[in-house]
């Protein structure tokens, strides 16, 4: 594949893997990192993509490849725990004003068991179809709308409760 074609993909599907990842880490420095890994490992086995799949799909599994090699990594080093995911402005006191509810909601998304949260990540943070969510977690693209619907479910329910 050409150099162009790649900078095509990478244009294309670089915010939307960035924030898959932002969601999955909780740490914008290491979201970036892995971004720029996942195009990496993507350009040396761009040979191996068959094509069966979109190439969102495709880049959201070597990104979460990427991430699980990270909390391995991790598990052996015996790191702390990782930082949030917020994003920086000036105005910092309006903005945390602003995104309260927004912090509550990322916060009861990170209560869910994993699978959900994975599925509401990349559905809210990723932008992906159903059918794209199934291809990457190797279920079925009714499994990931039922999963996305009870996740969504337990999110407005906590809302309520916070409220």
């Amino acid at each position: 594949m050409d150099k162009e074609k790649m900078n095509e993909i990478y244009q294309e599907n670089a915010a939307m893997i960035y924030k898959y990842l932002c969601g999955l880490t909780q740490d914008r420095d290491l979201a970036e990192e892995l971004t720029q890994e996942t195009f990496f490992q993507a350009v040396k086995g761009i040979g191996r993509f068959r094509g069966d799949c979109k190439i969102s799909v495709w880049l959201c599994g070597i990104a979460k490849n990427l991430w699980h090699k990270e909390l391995e990594k991790r598990s052996r080093h015996k790191t702390s725990p990782l930082d949030e995911c917020m994003p920086s402005n000036e105005n910092v006191e309006k903005k945390s004003l602003d995104n309260l509810e927004k912090l509550e909601v990322f916060r009861l998304m990170h209560s869910l068991d994993d699978k959900t949260r994975e599925v509401m990540y990349l559905r809210l943070a990723g932008e992906l179809q159903f059918s794209e969510i199934a291809a990457i977690l190797g279920k079925t693209e009714n499994w990931a709308r039922v999963t996305y619907y009870r996740g969504k479910q337990k999110i407005m329910k906590g809302m309520r409760a916070w409220k």
